[in-house]
């Protein structure tokens, strides 16, 4: 199995195994979304691509997607939409520019239950953060996603203590490198 960065014009030609495996990761708890979640996001990827500094990897096994990460650099106006800004809330406006604008932000991580506990995560969420800007790199995930914390804090990421408003139960973590990352926290 390999990692390797791609092209946001070469994802198409893995969109059906990329769909495959966030289908299989997001319709299962704790995200617990519509199967059909997975040709949604394949369909939003192909405009993702093209944000500034976006960057994808793939985890390939013999041609077959295992794993995929994308990421993207946090524009200096910080959005609104989706959960933006609820983000912006819990952490207001000088946090929010000093740590989050122009940073890496990783959007999503997904690694296929067969392949995982072989390392695969870390090596792709390296594969699109290693190029961040001073080691910052954010991201956003669900506060009751357990073992998805355990995994970001074994990887060195920092739980951001304020708690993001808003019905989804959300959390901001910080790259290990990230200059306001203290190190990781403990708990989930």
């Amino acid at each position: 199995m390999r990692v390797r960065l791609v092209e946001g014009g070469s994802l198409p030609e893995y969109a059906d195994g990329i769909r495959q495996v966030y289908a299989e990761v997001f319709s299962a708890p704790p995200w617990n979304e519509d199967p059909s979640g997975g040709a949604r996001y394949v369909e939003r990827l192909a405009s993702d691509a093209g944000r500034p500094g976006f960057t994808a990897a793939l985890a390939l096994d013999e041609g077959a997607v295992s794993g995929f990460a994308t990421a993207w650099t946090t524009p200096g106006t910080f959005p609104s939409d989706r959960s933006y800004g609820h983000v912006a809330e819990a952490l207001g406006p000088g946090r929010v520019e000093a740590w989050l604008c122009g940073a890496v932000e990783v959007d999503e991580l997904a690694v296929a239950p067969a392949a995982r506990g072989t390392g695969l995560g870390a090596a792709l969420l390296s594969a699109v953060t290693g190029a961040a800007p001073d080691g910052r790199c954010w991201l956003l995930t669900y506060a009751h996603a357990e073992a998805t914390l355990r995994f970001y804090r074994r990887a060195g990421w920092y739980r951001v203590p304020e708690p993001v408003p808003g019905r989804a139960g959300l959390a901001v973590l910080l790259g290990p490198d990230h200059p306001a990352a203290p190190g990781p926290t403990p708990g989930p």
